[in-house]
C-alpha cells in the first residue's frame, strides 16, 4: 500500500524548497540562525507583552552590558514591532531592569541576594518583581556576563511565546568549562567540517576584522558557551608564532565581552626546528631544539617562554587542547614517557596564570591491545591521580570514534582523581555530514543518562562529568564544532539545531532532547503549531533512522574509508 503524506508534512516540506527563493534579499551575507526575532504571532499575548515592557533600564555601560542592552533593544522592537523607551528609574512600572550586583541598588539587591547566591559565578536571575507602581521584571546576575546571559534567555521566553507575568528564574550552568573545538586549519579548510571553508580569515586578521565574528560570538554567548578552540586538534605549530598569536589576541578580543576565552590546539612537537608538514605530522616546530621530550629542560623553558608570550597579548588566555601520540600527531610517547608526563609540563607553565591542559585520549596503539576499544582504556587508567589538577583527560563519548551508536567510553567512571571532559561532536562526521538530517540530542542525552554504577546506581554519565560522582575540581564538555563560513553557517539549516542543542544541553544537561527541539524550532521557524508539531516529529526520529540506515545490526564503521560518508560494508579497517 503506498503511504500518504500529510499536509503539514507536504506544506513544510515545500516551505524549506523553497525558503530561500521566498526570503526577502538579507542585509548580511549570513543567517542569524536561532536569533532572528520576529515578531509574536499570539495577538493577545503580543498586546500583554507591549503593556508589561515599556521601559529598558540599564544599570550601567561595560561593554558587556552595552551588549546586553543593544540585544534587548533590538529583540524587543522585532518581537514587539515597537520601540521600549530607554530610562533610569529602577522603581518604573511596566519596566524591564538589567543589571550586576555592583551596580544594584539596595532596594532590588534585598529582594534578590538570596537568588544571587544560587545563580554563582556565571548564572542570572530573571524575576518578576512587585514595585510601589506596578510590577517590573529584572534580570540580574553577579557579573555583567550573566546579565548577557539571562537576556537571551529572556527574549527566548519571548520567541517561544512564553508568559512572563510570574516569573522567578535563577539559572547556573552545571559543568564549569563548555568549549565549541574547532578543527579549522590555518589555510581555511575544515578538518571534518561541511559547512564551508574555515571562519577564521587568516590573511585579514588582525587588521581587518569580520562582523561575522561578533555574531559567531553572540550565538554562543546565547547558549551560555564560555570557550573555544581556534584551531584543529591535528594542529600546525605555526598557530603559536607571534603573527598568529596577535591574530587570535584579536578575536580574543571580540570574544571577551561575550564571556568567551580563547584556548588553542598545541603541537607537542612546536619547540622543534623542523618544518610541519600536514601530511608527515610527526615533522614539525617552530622553535630551535632539536627535542620535545617533556622532561628536557630546555623543551620546558621554551614552553615557559611561549606561554608567558601568550599571556602577554591574550591575559585571560584558557589553555591548551593537546592530541599527541595518536594518529601520527607527535607526543610524549616518541620519548619513552607517559601522557600525564606531557600533560604535566604544559600544566606547570599555564598553572600560574590559571590555565589548562586538555589532553584528548583519542589513542588506539595496536601494540597496546588487539582490540581498539580497550586501548585508550588500558593507557590511561594507569595514570589516574598522575595528572596536575589543572588538566582534564578529554574522552569521546564512545571508546571506537563518534560512530551512529557505541558504548559508552569506559574511562568514564573509571579515573575518579582525574578529572574528565567530554568530548561529544556537532559536526556529522559520520553521520550524514552537511546532508542529513540528525539531530544529534537524543544521542547525547542517551549517553548522558546512562548509569555507569561507577559508585552505585545513579552515577550516570552526566553526574560524572558535572563532578557529582567523584567531586572533581574542575568540570568540562566539548563539542567538535559544525560551523563554517556558509551563508547558514551549518551547511545543512537543521544542523543548527545541533550547535543549539549542544550548547543548551552543556549549561544544562537535564533538559530534554524534546524541549530542546521545541525551542529550537519556535525560535527559528515561528510558533505555527503545524509547523512545530511536523518539524519536531522528523527531528526526533532521526537519529534512530541514521543508526538504521548507517550502522544496520549494530554493525560499526562500515562507511568509506577516510571520508565516512557512503556506504562500504568491505571496508576492513577503521580509518
Amino acid at each position: 500500500m503506498r503511504k500518504q503524506f500529510s499536509f503539514p508534512i507536504i506544506l513544510t516540506l515545500f516551505w524549506f524548497s523553497h525558503a530561500g527563493s521566498m526570503a526577502p534579499t538579507p542585509a548580511k551575507e549570513w543567517t542569524d540562525l536561532w536569533l532572528d526575532y520576529r515578531l509574536v504571532s499570539n495577538q493577545p499575548l503580543l498586546q500583554e507583552y507591549r503593556n508589561d515592557l515599556k521601559v529598558l533600564v540599564v544599570s550601567s555601560h561595560s561593554e558587556t552590558m552595552e551588549l546586553a542592552g543593544a540585544e534587548l533593544r533590538r529583540g524587543l522592537r522585532l518581537l514587539l514591532g515597537k520601540e521600549v523607551s530607554e530610562g533610569t528609574d529602577f522603581e518604573a512600572e511596566n519596566s524591564l531592569v538589567i543589571g550586576a550586583r555592583g551596580a544594584l541598588p539596595q532596594s532590588i539587591l534585598a529582594e534578590v541576594q538570596q537568588e544571587l547566591n544560587a545563580a554563582g559565578q556565571e548564572g542570572y536571575v530573571v524575576k518578576t518583581r512587585a514595585t510601589p507602581r506596578g510590577k517590573s521584571i529584572l534580570i540580574v546576575a553577579n557579573h555583567d556576563v550573566g546579565v548577557l546571559r539571562g537576556a537571551f534567555h529572556f527574549l527566548r521566553l519571548l520567541q517561544t511565546q512564553q508568559a512572563i507575568r510570574a516569573l522567578a528564574i535563577v539559572s547556573h550552568p552545571r559543568i564549569q568549562y563548555r568549549l565549541l573545538n574547532h578543527w579549522d586549519n590555518l589555510d581555511r579548510s575544515v578538518e571534518r567540517g561541511y559547512a564551508g571553508k574555515s571562519l577564521w580569515k587568516w590573511e585579514e586578521l588582525p587588521g581587518t576584522i569580520d562582523p561575522r565574528y561578533h555574531d559567531y560570538a553572540r550565538a554562543n554567548a546565547s547558549l551560555g558557551i564560555n570557550g573555544v578552540v581556534l584551531n584543529n586538534v591535528n594542529a600546525n605549530p605555526d598557530i603559536l608564532k607571534p603573527e598568529y598569536l596577535k591574530k587570535v589576541a584579536a578575536l580574543a578580543d571580540i570574544f571577551r565581552p561575550y564571556g568567551i576565552r580563547m584556548f588553542l590546539s598545541a603541537n607537542f612537537s612546536s619547540p622543534i626546528s623542523e618544518k610541519f608538514e600536514f601530511e608527515a605530522r610527526r615533522r614539525g616546530g617552530i622553535g630551535d631544539l632539536s627535542t620535545s621530550d617533556p622532561l628536557d629542560l630546555h623543551v620546558r623553558s621554551w614552553w615557559k617562554n611561549k606561554v608567558g608570550e601568550i599571556y602577554q597579548l591574550i591575559p585571560d588566555f584558557g589553555g591548551f587542547l593537546v592530541k599527541a601520540s595518536s594518529e601520527g600527531m607527535p607526543g610524549p610517547n616518541d620519548y619513552g614517557r607517559t601522557h600525564a608526563e606531557g600533560a604535566n609540563m604544559l600544566a606547570e607553565v599555564l598553572e600560574p596564570y590559571g590555565g589548562i591542559v586538555m589532553w584528548r585520549s583519542f589513542v588506539y596503539d595496536a601494540d597496546v591491545d588487539p582490540d581498539r576499544t580497550k586501548r585508550a582504556y588500558k593507557e590511561f587508567v594507569p595514570l589516574d591521580g598522575k595528572f596536575h589538577s589543572n588538566v582534564f583527560v578529554q574522552p569521546k563519548n564512545g571508546p571506537l570514534d563518534f560512530q551512529p551508536r557505541e558504548p559508552v567510553n569506559p574511562l568514564f567512571g573509571a579515573m575518579p582523581k582525574t578529572p574528565l571532559m567530554l568530548e561529544l561532536q556537532i559536526t556529522q562526521e559520520y553521520l550524514g555530514h552537511s546532508t542529513h538530517l540528525v539531530y544529534l540530542a537524543p544521542m547525547w542525552k542517551e549517553y548522558l543518562e546512562f548509569d555507569t554504577h561507577a559508585n552505585g546506581a545513579g552515577s550516570t554519565l552526566a553526574s560524572i562529568v558535572d563532578g557529582s560522582v567523584h567531586g572533581y575540581s574542575m568540570t568540562g564538555i566539548a563539542g567538535v564544532a559544525n560551523t563554517g563560513d556558509d551563508r547558514n553557517w551549518t551547511g545543512h539549516f537543521f544542523a543548527q539545531a545541533n550547535w543549539y542543542a549542544f550548547g543548551r544541553l552543556a549549561w544544562d544537561h537535564t533538559l530534554s532532547a524534546e524541549q530542546i527541539a521545541d525551542d529550537w524550532i519556535r525560535m527559528s521557524l515561528g510558533g505555527d503549531p503545524a509547523v512545530v508539531r511536523t518539524v519536531k516529529s522528523m527531528m526526533m526520529g532521526s537519529w534512530e533512522a541514521c543508526i538504521n540506515y548507517m550502522t544496520p545490526l549494530g554493525l560499526h564503521h562500515i562507511m568509506e574509508v577516510d571520508v565516512h560518508y557512503g556506504p562500504g560494508p568491505d571496508v576492513d579497517r577503521a580509518a
